[in-house]
């Protein structure tokens, strides 16, 4: 029996950790790395039932249905694109989204679709060109998404256009991985659940670990935190009470202790936390308030008190601009890994705290 061709879709930036993961998990061999897109060979025998559907850092996860060639700028290229639908054998394709984990019948097709560069043409042409075919193979009825989201039982397809090569993609799961069922409350500046999942990963936490989050916002730092390691201890604060409340319902069940104080003095001893995680108010969506609105120096100066000596942080940076500043409050930055959400520019970087007998740009040089 032939491996299943997966694909996994991912924020920019993170497909190196997105393959790791994968990696990891033993879930199969990967065979190219794109633009938001890690594609990998299912592992045989197959991974346990439903594995695939567990990764924490795609966004989702899609079986390979056809390839063809891109078919350029003009619009009177897009009817060509129904040909991935004529290519892709449904019968087959049914049979490894059910063994993987996903619902066995396609009862209705939804398309989404996307590209590089400049087109004559927009997405909506591309989806119909390809749902409509697609549709007309599988006897069932096809939603566009000009008239908003499909109702529910409708298989999720796919395209994608990137200057070569049209790929034409099925969906395993009902909905796509990063819509979390604990995400039950959002505020504004929540994070992006897969993009949370990267952060843990990337912070090394241990079991025994207690991990904070001065400015949990929703949750999901500590959510993802805690679905990702058991044995930890989680905490987190947010001057927000309305944030206070949703990452209380958010984190219903699971243990993690959620309260309303300020970031700039958080009510914790020093040295508590073996992990830092945090998408801190940097003035974007959320502005800074209490003692964070006077001086963004005092963030990394309670970040670097409450941080046990050798312990990690993992912060959300807007811009790099702010690690000369953590460099300064004695923290010293290992990693840096950009990534862009909503067409955003972010950078994640993990910082250490130094061990005793260690000097720190604070003490100098004596």
């Amino acid at each position: 029996m032939t491996a299943a061709s997966l694909v996994a879709r991912c924020v920019h930036g993170l497909e190196p950790t997105v393959a790791a993961e994968i990696l990891r998990h033993g879930l199969g061999v990967i065979t190219h790395i794109g633009h938001r897109e890690v594609h990998f060979r299912a592992s045989r025998p197959p991974a346990p039932h439903g594995l695939v559907l567990g990764l924490r850092t795609a966004d989702d996860v899609f079986l390979l249905a056809a390839r063809g060639t891109d078919v350029g700028p003009s619009r009177t290229g897009v009817a060509a694109l129904a040909e991935l639908a004529a290519a892709a054998d449904l019968a087959t394709l049914t049979r490894l989204r059910r063994d993987h984990g996903g619902p066995g019948a396609l009862t209705g097709v939804e398309v989404s679709a996307s590209f590089l560069g400049r087109r004559n043409f927009t997405r909506y042409d591309v989806e119909d060109a390809v749902g409509r075919a697609l549709a007309a193979r599988l006897g069932v009825g096809y939603h566009s998404r000009r008239g908003g989201a499909p109702p529910p039982g409708h298989g999720g397809w796919r395209v994608t256009l990137d200057g070569e090569r049209a790929t034409l993609l099925l969906r395993i799961a009902e909905r796509p991985l990063h819509r979390r069922a604990y995400k039950r409350r959002s505020v504004p500046g929540t994070l992006h659940p897969p993009l949370a999942a990267a952060m843990v990963a990337m912070a090394g936490i241990e079991p025994g670990d207690t991990v904070l989050d001065p400015c949990c916002g929703a949750g999901t730092l500590l959510v993802e935190a805690v679905r990702q390691r058991a044995g930890i201890r989680a905490c987190g604060f947010d001057l927000a009470s309305r944030a206070v409340a949703a990452a209380r319902e958010n984190a219903a069940g699971l243990p993690v202790a959620v309260a309303r104080a300020d970031a700039g003095r958080l009510p914790v001893p020093d040295g508590v936390a073996h992990r830092v995680l945090a998408n801190p108010p940097w003035g974007g969506q959320v502005a800074p308030g209490g003692l964070l609105a006077a001086s963004a120096g005092r963030w990394w100066a309670e970040v670097r008190r409450v941080l046990a000596p050798g312990g990690t942080a993992v912060v959300l940076l807007p811009g790099v601009g702010e690690v000369p500043l953590g460099i300064r409050h004695g923290l010293t930055p290992v990693h840096l890994q950009r990534v862009r959400v909503a067409g955003a520019e972010s950078f994640l970087v993990r910082w250490t705290a130094p061990r005793p007998g260690r000097r720190t740009p604070q003490q100098g040089a004596g």
